[in-house]
C-alpha cells in the first residue's frame, strides 16, 4: 500500500506461563479470536509466548522445543482471515527464538531473532542460534518488518534494512522484563528507532510475573516521526486496537526486491509471508494510557510479581510474620492487594524484647488490612532453647579454649535463635496448610547480611528483596495515600527501625543510616563501582569500607534466599552473580 492507506493492528499483551505450551497456545487462540472480532487485520503476540519467557534450561530438552513448534502448527488451523505474529521456540535448522506469521490456516513464514542478549538476566546465547538477516511480511498490501525484542534496541540492522527494503511498519514482539523506569526508556528507544528508520514501530510486550522477573506490558505504537499514538496499560493484559496510517512511500520501491544490495549496503530483507486479510471497519481513536508515577509503578510490579508467583505455582493463600515494623507492613500491603485480604494470614510472635508499641502496631495493621491474625508468644520457646544449648555451648567453649567467642558474638547467637524460632513457626504453618510463606527482608538488609539465615530469611517468596529500605518507606506512604488513610499507622513510619532482638536495639547500632547505606549499595551493587569511585562521591571512606566488607561477606546468605521480585537494574539472584569464595575486595 505504497500510495498510502491503513492497516488495523491489534497488540495482544498477554500473560503466558512458562512451560504450559498447550495452555499458552490456547491463550493465543482466545486473544486472536478477540482481535479478529474487533476487525484486526494483523495481531501481535509477545516473544516466546508459546513457551513463556524465560524458559531457561527447558530449551535444552529437544522434545520441549518440538512441542513449541508443533503447537504453532496446530494453532494455525484456527487462524483464517486474520494474520497473527506469534513468538515460539523453533528447532529447524537449529534452536532459535523465532516468530511465525500465521494466516489462512497455516504458517506462512518465520523469522529468527538476529540479536541475542547475553547480559543481566538474559542467557539467550546459551540456548539459541542467531538469525542471519532481516525479514518482511506483506499484509493487506502493507510491507511490515519483523523483529524480536533486542533486534531494535540498537540502531542498524535488522530494522534499518527492513525499512530500507520498503517496510512502512516494523513490528517488534518482546519479553522485556521490568525494572524501575525501564518502560519509559523503552518507549523512548522505540521512538528513536522510528525516527532513524522512517517507519512506524509497534512493540508488543509480555505482561506477568515469572519467578524473579515481572513483565510490565506497556506496549506501544509509535509513528515514523517518533510520536506515541497508542499505549497499552502497565501490568495488565490488554488488546490494544490501533488504526495504523501508512504514508505514501515516495523514496521506496514498490517491492523490496526492486532494490539491490548496493542500495541498502547489505542484502535486502526477504519477504517471508504475504496475506490479504479483509479491509477493516472504521475504528475509534486508539487508547493512550497515562504512565504510572514512579512509586506507583514499583508497587504495581511487586503486586503483579507476587500474584503471579502464587497463582502460577498453585498457592491459594500466603502467610507472613507481622512484626509491627515497616518491612513486614509493606509485605502485608502488597500481599493483600495481590491475593485479597481473605487469602492472607499473619502471625504475630512477640518476645520479651518486643516493645508494646510495635506489637500494638502489628495488630492495628492486621485489623486495617482485614487479615486473619494468629498470635504466638515465643518466650517459652526461647527458654527451651537456652536450656537445650547449655551443654553444647559449654562443650564448644571447652574446645575453643582461648579462641572462645566473645560475649557480643554469643548475644548474636541468642538473637538469631529468636529469628529462627519465628521462621520455624511460619514454615510449620506453611507446611501444614500449603500456604506460601513470605519473607519480609529488604534489599538493604540482604545486601549487608543484616538478616538471619533459616530465620527471617526462611520462606518461599521474598517480596521486597530488591527494594532498598529508603524505598520501602516511600512505597508504604504511597499506599497510604491511595487508601486515603493510615492503613499503616504513622507511628510505624516515624519509629527508628529495629529488629527488636535485644533490649533497646536499633538498626543504626550495627549499620550506617539507611540514607547513607543505600547510596553506597546503589554504587557498589547496582553500578559495580570500586571503593575509590564511591568515596569520590563524597562518602566517608571508613563507612564505604565497612559496607563493602559486609556485602562481600554476605554472599553465602544471599545464595540461600528465596526468589523475589526484581525492580532494580541489578537484583540479587539471576541478575547479580558473584563467587562466594572470593578474595577481591573493593
Amino acid at each position: 500500500m505504497n500510495e498510502g492507506g491503513r492497516l488495523q493492528l491489534a497488540i495482544a499483551q498477554v500473560n503466558p506461563t512458562v512451560g504450559d505450551v498447550d495452555g499458552n497456545a490456547a491463550l493465543v487462540a482466545e486473544w486472536a479470536a478477540r482481535g479478529a472480532a474487533a476487525g484486526a487485520q494483523l495481531i501481535l503476540f509477545p516473544e516466546l509466548v508459546i513457551t513463556g519467557y524465560p524458559p531457561e534450561d527447558l530449551l535444552l530438552k529437544r522434545h520441549f522445543v518440538e512441542a513449541s513448534a508443533r503447537a504453532v502448527d496446530e494453532l494455525a488451523a484456527s487462524v483464517e482471515d486474520t494474520v497473527i505474529v506469534v513468538g515460539y521456540a523453533d528447532h529447524d535448522p537449529g534452536p532459535s527464538n523465532a516468530l511465525a506469521v500465521v494466516s489462512e490456516g497455516r504458517v506462512l513464514g518465520t523469522y529468527r531473532k538476529n540479536l541475542l542478549p547475553n547480559y543481566g538476566v538474559f542467557d539467550e546465547r546459551r540456548y539459541f542460534d542467531a538469525g542471519t538477516g532481516p525479514a518482511l511480511a506483506v499484509v493487506a498490501g502493507v510491507t511490515v518488518g519483523l523483529t524480536i525484542c533486542e533486534d531494535i534496541w540498537f540502531p542498524g540492522p535488522p530494522a534499518s534494512l527492513e525499512a530500507e527494503s520498503g517496510a512502512a511498519l516494523i513490528v517488534n514482539i518482546s519479553a522485556s522484563p521490568y525494572q524501575a523506569g525501564k518502560g519509559a526508556n523503552r518507549e523512548a528507544m522505540v521512538a528513536t528507532r522510528a525516527k532513524e528508520t522512517g517507519a512506524a514501530i509497534a512493540l508488543c510486550n509480555m505482561v506477568g510475573g515469572q519467578d524473579e522477573l515481572v513483565f510490565d506490558g506497556h506496549s506501544v505504537l509509535v509513528d515514523r516521526a517518533g510520536t506515541t499514538i497508542a499505549r497499552a496499560a502497565q501490568f495488565e493484559e490488554e488488546l490494544l486496537i490501533c488504526d495504523v496510517a501508512v504514508p505514501a512511500a515516495t523514496a521506496r520501491p514498490e517491492h523490496p526486491a526492486q532494490r539491490t544490495p548496493a542500495d541498502v549496503g547489505a542484502e535486502p530483507a526477504t519477504v517471508v509471508a504475504r496475506a490479504d486479510p479483509p479491509a477493516p471497519p472504521t475504528t475509534a481513536a486508539p487508547r493512550l494510557v497515562e504512565l504510572l508515577e514512579p512509586d506507583a509503578e514499583v508497587y504495581a510490579a511487586l503486586v503483579l510479581g507476587l500474584r503471579d508467583y502464587a497463582r502460577k505455582n498453585g498457592f491459594a493463600r500466603a502467610i507472613l510474620a507481622l512484626s509491627g515494623g515497616i518491612d513486614s507492613a509493606l509485605v502485608a500491603l502488597v500481599a493483600t492487594d495481590a491475593l485479597d485480604a481473605e487469602n492472607v494470614s499473619c502471625i504475630v510472635m512477640p518476645s520479651p524484647n518486643s516493645s508494646a508499641e510495635t506489637q500494638a502496631d502489628a495488630r492495628r495493621i492486621a485489623a486495617n488490612l482485614h487479615m486473619q491474625m494468629t498470635e504466638v508468644p515465643i518466650a517459652a520457646a526461647m527458654g527451651v532453647y537456652d536450656e537445650l544449648l547449655q551443654r553444647p555451648y559449654a562443650a564448644g567453649a571447652e574446645l575453643a579454649g582461648s579462641a572462645a567467642r566473645s560475649d557480643d558474638q554469643s548475644d548474636v547467637a541468642a538473637e538469631n535463635i529468636q529469628a529462627r524460632i519465628r521462621g520455624n513457626l511460619v514454615m510449620a504453618l506453611s507446611n501444614r496448610f500449603g500456604w506460601l510463606a513470605l519473607t519480609t527482608g529488604n534489599k538493604s538488609e540482604l545486601s549487608v547480611g543484616y538478616a538471619t539465615l533459616y530465620g527471617d530469611m526462611a520462606g518461599g517468596f521474598a517480596v521486597i528483596k530488591d527494594v532498598p529500605k529508603t524505598l520501602v518507606y516511600r512505597l508504604v506512604r504511597h499506599r497510604n495515600r491511595v487508601a486515603g488513610g493510615e492503613l499503616v499507622p504513622e507511628s510505624v513510619l516515624d519509629r527508628a527501625p529495629s529488629a527488636e532482638l535485644r533490649p533497646g536495639q536499633l538498626d543504626e547500632d550495627s549499620l550506617p543510616p539507611y540514607e547513607t547505606l543505600d547510596r553506597i549499595l546503589e554504587a557498589y551493587v547496582e553500578e559495580d563501582l570500586g571503593r575509590e569511585e564511591i568515596v569520590a562521591r563524597g562518602l566517608d571512606p571508613e563507612t564505604v569500607d565497612e559496607v563493602i566488607s559486609l556485602v562481600d561477606r554476605a554472599e553465602y546468605k544471599r545464595r540461600q534466599a528465596p526468589p523475589g521480585v526484581k525492580i532494580s537494574s541489578k537484583a540479587f539472584g539471576r541478575d547479580r552473580r558473584l563467587p562466594i569464595t572470593n578474595r577481591f575486595r573493593g
